[in-house]
Formats: structure tokens, sequence, C-alpha cells
């Protein structure tokens, strides 16, 4: 059976720059799935963390609070800087990054070892997510949604591993154990040494035809407002998200008395509806427009996270089916709308909106758990099931596909 390298090496001799590039996607989604994998991990072993260093509960948000600054805030400006200075086997040295991460996070011997091992896995994370979201819109051959859509189901499927690994292996064997899990940023390393050197190839001709497909100037004052608009679209979806992802199994057992078990199965299901969400949602733009897309994910979303909290135990787990599959299509057509706003930043456009969403999925998971204490977890499903009425923001989003199509310079 052939690997993602052994594959990517053969893609390398292949002509056709138009043609999309699966081997470079199928190795850039794996490497994704490893990275979130890894990354997933950290929180997944809190509790032993908690227990062998005697942690309190805000040591433990101070580890969350390390690695989502390195993880969120580097991501832009590392963006920024490839931008203008390409480099090709950054993705290998970033993964470098997660492997002494790991190694450190293995044999930390006090808490502040801990916590500059949270930093190296997040800076390994800042420099993966947007030079790989730059590398597979170059082997989309005009496929961007679904370039970014493969991609990203890797990282959703590494998410949803790390904690079911954490429970078979690391919580039975011990914080040593993390030490088998940098193989796994080996193999990412050695998997995205081939993807480096497919980038080294090929970034001059992109540039070339970016160059060349750059006709539409869109003003200033409408990249700002339409990227603004954005962000608030993903800080809507990455705080419901949050709900789901952090408390859902909570709000089960609250609401219906379901056993641990149970109530992971449920979970289980709607992260694996966010997977197929993801996967469809950016061929589904390539084909009628992202900004369609976007109006039906988020907006289209609403009338079913209102009536979730009314729902018996059936219905709930059917709801919230649709609602990870329309609410997790929406990610790859902003991240692409976003890169189609600006051209020749799209280290730095990718590195904004997956830093964001980073920071707003952490934030949400905080701020939604204080009010579950103040209040109780079932008023947090009412509340959050306004946020996608936020969705209504996207008619004032240009329409960027007819502009290019028509030549249209936007005012």
């Amino acid at each position: 059976m052939a690997t993602p390298a052994s594959s990517l090496k053969t893609s390398l001799h292949l002509d056709g720059r138009d043609k999309t590039r699966f081997p470079v996607l199928s190795a850039l989604s794996f490497s994704h799935f490893l990275n979130d994998m890894m990354q997933s991990l950290i929180v997944a072993i809190y509790p032993l963390l908690k227990s062998n260093f005697a942690l309190s509960f805000t040591q433990i948000g101070l580890i969350t609070l390390t690695y989502q600054i390195t993880a969120s805030l580097l991501q832009p400006l590392v963006g920024l800087y490839t931008d203008r200075h390409p480099k090709p086997y950054s993705l290998s040295v970033g993964m470098g990054f997660t492997f002494a991460g790991m190694l450190l996070l293995a044999i930390a011997p006090s808490f502040e070892a801990v916590l500059i091992a949270a930093a190296l896995v997040g800076t390994g994370s800042s420099i993966f997510h947007p030079e790989s979201s730059r590398i597979a819109r170059m082997a989309s051959g005009g496929k961007h949604g679904l370039a970014q859509s493969v991609f990203q189901v890797g990282g959703n499927a590494g998410a949803s591993a790390g904690p079911l690994l954490a429970a078979w292996i690391i919580i039975p064997h011990g914080q040593r154990s993390l030490a088998w899990f940098s193989g796994a940023a080996l193999l990412a390393m050695m998997v995205l040494f081939y993807v480096g050197t497919w980038y080294k190839h090929n970034r001059i001709a992109a540039h070339r035809k970016a160059q060349t497909l750059g006709a539409v100037l869109i003003s200033r004052r409408t990249q700002l407002g339409s990227i603004a608009i954005l962000l608030i679209l993903i800080f809507s979806k990455y705080f419901y998200l949050s709900s789901l992802t952090s408390y859902y199994t909570f709000y089960l057992i609250a609401k219906f008395h379901l056993p641990v078990q149970s109530a992971q199965m449920y979970l289980f299901m709607f992260l694996f509806a966010v997977a197929v969400g993801t996967l469809v949602g950016g061929p589904v733009g390539d084909r009628i427009g992202r900004k369609y897309v976007i109006w039906g994910s988020i907006l289209g979303v609403a009338p079913f996270t209102m009536l979730l909290p009314y729902a018996d135990l059936f219905w709930t787990g059917v709801l919230t089916v649709i609602i990870g599959v329309v609410l997790a299509s929406a990610f790859s057509a902003i991240v692409v709308f976003a890169q189609e706003l600006i051209p020749g930043k799209v280290g730095m456009v990718s590195g904004l909106f997956f830093g964001f969403a980073f920071g707003m999925g952490g934030l949400g998971a905080a701020v939604l758990g204080k009010l579950a204490d103040m209040t109780d977890i079932q008023f947090v499903y009412h509340v959050c099931a306004y946020l996608p009425l936020i969705g209504l923001l996207t008619v004032f989003l240009p329409d960027v596909e007819r502009m290019k199509r028509q030549g249209v310079t936007a005012a």
C-alpha cells in the first residue's frame, strides 16, 4: 500500500500544474491529522498532569493560555512572514517544534517544563496551519474549496482521535507514554519534507499564475469590512461549536440522565457529523459559490439550534448531527473567501483565520463554562441558540466570484 510520502514522490514528476494534486492534499490532510491529534492530547491529559504535579485549576488554565497564545497569536505573523519570504521546508521545521514539545511533555519534571512543552507544541501549530493552507491552495487545481476541505478534515479527525488515544494509551501507562507520540511528529516531518519539495518546485509557477488571475481589484475599505464580518461569523460558529464539543455530554447527562458512556457516543456522532460537514462544504462552495455556503451554513443552522433545547433525546441526537454537518461546512468557504479578498496574502489570511478560530474556541469554552456555573448547563443552550442569527451579516459580503467573472472593481 502506498504511503502519503511515496505517493507524493511520484506526484513530483507529474505534469499538468492545473490538475488537482490529490497526493499533495492527502499528505497535508494526513499531517494535519497527526498535528491536531498531538495538540488534542495536551487537553486530554489535564487530569493526569493535575495529579502528577498537584496543579490548581488556575495552573491548568495557564497551560491552556500558554498553548493558545503560541498556537493562535503567532499564526498571522508566521503567515505574513512566509508570504514575503517563502520557506518550502518550514513545515518540517515547525513539526520539529512539536516533536520537541511532545518529548519534553513526556519527561517534564516540573510545571514550568510543562508550560515550555505546551509553548513548543503551540509554536509548531502556528507554523503548520498557514503554510499548509497556502500549499493546499497551490495544489487545488482551481478547486480551492475542495482543497481546503480535504486539508481541514484531517485536523478534525485528529482532534477527535486524541482523547480516545489518551484514554487507551496515556492514562493507563502514564505521562512518559507521551514519548511514543513523538513518533507521529517524526512521521509528519518526513511527509512534510516531500510536501516542501513539491512546494519548492511549483511555487514560482503558482505565483506567476496568481498574478495573472488577480484581475479583480477590491478596495481596502471593502477588504477590511469583509474580513471583519468573516471574523464575526467565525466567532458565532466557534462559540456555538464550543457549547457542543465542551459541554454536550454534561448537557445530555443533566437533561436526560444518560450514563457517561452513552453521552460520549452522542458526542462521537456529533464530531463525525462535523468531519462530514467540513469535507462537503468546500466542494459545494466551488460549485454554487462560497457566499451561498456561508449563508446556508451559519444562518441556515439557526432553526435547528433553536429547536435543540426543546427536543427529546431522539431528536436531540438528530438535530446535533444536522447542526454538525451544516455548521462545519462554513469554515473552508470562509477561509477561501478571505484568501480571494486579499490576493497574494494567503499565508497571512490563513494564519489569521485559523488562529482566530482556535482563540474563539478556547474563549468560548471558558465563557460558556462560567455561564453554566452561574446558571445551569441547559440555559447555555438556550442562549447559544441565537448565535447563528449573526449569519445575517453575510448579506454585506461582496460577491467576489461574480466580480471575478465580470472583472468588476469593488467600490
